[in-house]
């Protein structure tokens, strides 16, 4: 692990925090959990304790492990850390406000204030900080060691290069944006995934569970499209569709309506005990 980064601060408890929590825990990163006001399920910080020590019981020590420690109020959560990944709703207003809060609150040391957003570029959150050569896009995913990283308009070539030794660090490939995208690079691929499938699906050419079995022999993955969409939660596939679409503009990007109609119904996934497939609690 790099020495400049061992204190982590995770915005969020969603599903993402938790993966991104126990991704860099065994590293030696000791990682704080800052989970209030953003996660709208009540039981949600209960729920990431719980899954959080679950995937850590999993991983394999890389060396001295670093601990995981939960805070309510912001300024608790961001003492002396080095490094901040915000992963909370694909909210671009909301992001903001958080962004602004951070920058007030965090320390004049800290290294990198990152966003794990799945579509919205850090340059349109940027202006609500003072600090725009630490900002970037840290984007990870929950099954894969690759973080797509994405500079903002002001980030210095320093906080750039500092994140991707990171990402390395924690045995990751980091996959860097040569200029700004939407979307994101590797996840847009994983995004064109999703969207083809949708559409195969809402228009009835062949069953969730042909699709998702081809894949698996395609690509050697354990879990299709369709299970792994289960998996995040369909309400956050919406979110980050009807995101992209909104920045895009390009009908291609929104999201089929049966989908978003399954999406109102409350069948979410794995979380609510239905989604493309059915669940026991």
């Amino acid at each position: 692990m790099t020495s400049e980064i061992e204190n982590v601060t995770v915005i969020g408890a969603g599903f993402m925090a938790r993966h991104i929590t126990a991704l860099i825990v065994p590293y030696g990163c000791n990682v704080h959990v800052f989970y209030h006001r953003f996660d709208t399920n009540p039981s949600a910080i209960d729920e990431a304790k719980t899954i959080i020590d679950r995937l850590l019981k999993r991983a394999s020590v890389k060396g001295q492990q670093g601990g995981v420690t939960y805070y309510g109020r912001l300024s608790e959560a961001l003492k002396d850390t080095d490094l901040v990944i915000e992963s909370i709703p694909e909210n671009l207003e909301l992001k903001k406000k958080v962004f602004a809060e951070i920058d007030k609150a965090a320390a004049e040391r800290v290294i990198i204030l990152s966003t794990n957003s799945s579509s919205i570029p850090v340059s349109r959150i940027e202006a609500a900080v003072q600090r725009k050569d630490k900002v970037l896009n840290l984007h990870f995913y929950p099954t894969l060691k690759i973080v797509d990283i994405m500079r903002g308009t002001e980030t210095s070539s320093e906080t750039l290069e500092k994140a991707k030794k990171w990402v390395e660090s924690i045995e990751c490939l980091p996959v860097v944006a040569k200029k700004e995208s939407v979307g994101l690079i590797f996840n847009r691929v994983y995004i064109a995934i999703n969207r083809e499938c949708l559409e195969l699906w809402a228009g009835d050419y062949a069953s969730i569970e042909d699709l998702d079995k081809a894949w698996n022999v395609f690509s050697g993955m354990p879990l299709g499209p369709f299970a792994l969409m289960d998996w995040i939660g369909l309400d956050v596939v919406a979110d980050v569709s009807m995101s992209i679409y909104q920045l895009t503009g390009d009908p291609s990007d929104r999201p089929p309506q049966k989908f978003i109609d399954k999406v109102r119904r409350g069948e979410l996934g794995r979380k609510s005990g239905k989604g493309f497939y059915t669940y026991k609690k």
